[in-house]
């Protein structure tokens, strides 16, 4: 049996620069099957004791956002009642001036199986995503596709 004797794991999450926070977030959320965060009770208590100005925020699913952040989160993961914010997987989309100028660094594999590869490659392009290539190795096959912004994720 072995026993843990250093500090517990980091929570993290992945962070996508982005021009359009909120389609990314809806994009993702509904490749994954994930929910966009409600922040809204947060925001609107910030806004009530006037912590932060309503020009940091838009309405988004008919409630209060962030202007330039959205993520979303697995929806069996916990998370903060009193922000919206989750504490496990966690995608979150931040708003950029630049556009994309490159290849991605690090890059999301959605695995779906052999036999449901097909369909769930026309899913994605359905909500938005692109194909860019199909790759045929002796190590496998997979779909490499972009999301609406262009960041490639790969389809195994």
């Amino acid at each position: 049996m072995t026993f843990r004797t250093g500090p517990t794991p980091l929570h993290f999450k992945i962070v996508f620069d982005s021009a359009a926070p909120h389609a990314q977030a809806d994009f993702w959320a509904a490749a994954l099957h994930y929910e966009v965060e409600d922040n809204s009770a947060l925001i609107e208590k910030l806004l009530g004791f006037g912590a932060v100005p309503a020009e940091l925020t838009v309405e988004s699913h008919g409630r209060r956002a962030w202007r330039d952040l959205a993520a979303v989160r697995h929806p069996d993961d916990p998370f903060q009642e009193e922000s919206g914010t989750g504490l496990g997987r966690r995608l979150l989309f931040q708003r950029v001036p630049e556009a994309k100028a490159g290849k991605n660094r690090i890059h999301l594999d959605l695995h779906s199986g052999e036999a449901a590869r097909e369909e769930e490659v026309a899913r994605l392009e359905g909500l938005g995503a692109s194909v860019l290539r199909q790759v045929k190795e002796p190590g496998g096959e997979w779909v490499v596709m972009a999301d609406p912004e262009g960041n490639e994720f790969c389809v195994h």
